[in-house]
């Protein structure tokens, strides 16, 4: 059975940082990616990383703070987020895909069950 297992999120401060992560079970992915859903808003993409991790996406909104990377022999992807806002407080899903990379949600077959990120200011 494949699985996606999101964990790593809390509340914390305004200008903390926090780190993810997602442990896959059942297969290797090929592309991962990170998304989030506010109260009230549609989900959202966060960041995207390839195979070898030497390719990566970021939304406008996190680029410069928040950090995607992979760790395939423990078949595990990390969000690192530094210097965290309150508009960040959100749950944050894993998502992964075989043949898909990008920013589209729609796009990735694969997806966790979120972890909460709660910024306070």
């Amino acid at each position: 059975q494949v699985q996606l297992a999101e964990s790593g999120g809390g509340l914390v401060q305004a200008g903390d940082s926090l780190r993810l992560s997602c442990a896959a079970s059942g297969r290797t992915f090929s592309r991962y990616a990170w998304f989030r859903q506010a109260p009230g808003k549609e989900r959202e993409f966060v960041a995207a990383v390839s195979w070898s991790g030497g390719t990566t996406l970021y939304a406008d909104s996190v680029k410069g703070r928040f950090t995607v990377s992979r760790d395939n022999v423990k078949n595990t992807v990390y969000l690192q987020m530094d210097s965290l806002k309150p508009e960040d407080t959100a749950v944050y899903y894993c998502a992964a895909d075989l043949v898909y990379f990008g920013s589209t949600s729609s796009g990735y077959h694969y997806w966790g069950q979120g972890t909460q990120v709660t910024v306070s200011s």
